[in-house]
């Protein structure tokens, strides 16, 4: 008995189709009957090959592809034209992937030494340390000058030298902050890219599922129906008199 049933899978997984679209022979693994596709990719192979009947079988890559072809049609109904973002959704939806992407860690290791240094050096100037460090460092300026008086201070009042060096603090302070600032709004756009791709894939998900869900309840209804119809024709036939 075990031989038998290892004989029947091993049938079975040899056992071979030919796909209705590309005429390419492949394990009947491979290949999906048309008729259990969603209505949707059905009407958009028909409209390529309305030749095929209910029972044809169909490789399971040339159904990615027409998911992928549908999914874009979709979009270009809804947005007039398809944008990079919209064909990597699609694309992903075909090959089922994850589109989800970590852009924080993608973005950290992709920063140089400069940018790592730019943004280690505007955390720290807008930190409370710096402020405290910064106001003791002015306190101890503006005491050690004016203390010793004008002739032993190196930088008396009104501390020429202490405005020259805020000065120039805070003009190479200010671009470090900008390119920081630009870096962040950089980090900000792939973020709300990949929200976009991962919400727009839910929502075409979350639809695919509600026509998955219309189409599995209406045929479930026909069943329902024919079923009742024999249960009406036994009744019937029970109910007539017999001769």
């Amino acid at each position: 008995m075990t031989n038998k049933s290892h004989a029947n899978n091993g049938n079975r997984h040899h056992k071979r189709g030919i796909c209705a679209i590309s005429g390419v022979e492949l394990p009947v693994r491979d290949l999906v009957p048309l008729s259990t596709l969603r209505t949707e990719v059905i009407e958009r192979i028909r409209k390529d090959r309305p030749d095929l009947t209910e029972d044809a079988l169909i490789a399971r890559a040339e159904v990615a592809r027409y998911r992928s072809l549908y999914v874009e049609e979709l979009l270009l109904a809804e947005h007039g034209e398809l944008s990079q973002l919209d064909r990597q959704v699609s694309e992903s939806i075909a090959r089922h992937d994850l589109i989800a992407k970590n852009i924080e860690e993608s973005y950290v290791d992709r920063r140089t030494f400069g940018e790592k240094l730019s943004d280690r050096i505007t955390a720290f100037g807008g930190s409370w340390m710096f402020l405290i460090l910064f106001a003791m460092a002015l306190a101890i300026w503006i005491t050690i000058n004016s203390k010793f008086g004008a002739d032993r201070s190196f930088d008396p009042y009104p501390f020429i030298l202490l405005n020259l060096l805020l000065s120039c603090l805070a003009a190479v302070q200010a671009p470090i902050i900008l390119m920081s600032q630009n870096r962040a709004a950089e980090r900000d756009r792939l973020r709300s890219e990949n929200d976009y791709r991962v919400n727009l894939k839910a929502e075409l998900e979350i639809r695919h599922l509600h026509e998955k869900l219309d189409h599995l309840i209406a045929r479930q209804w026909e069943r329902l129906a024919e079923i009742q119809k024999l249960q009406i024709d036994m009744m019937q036939d029970n109910l007539r008199p017999r001769q």
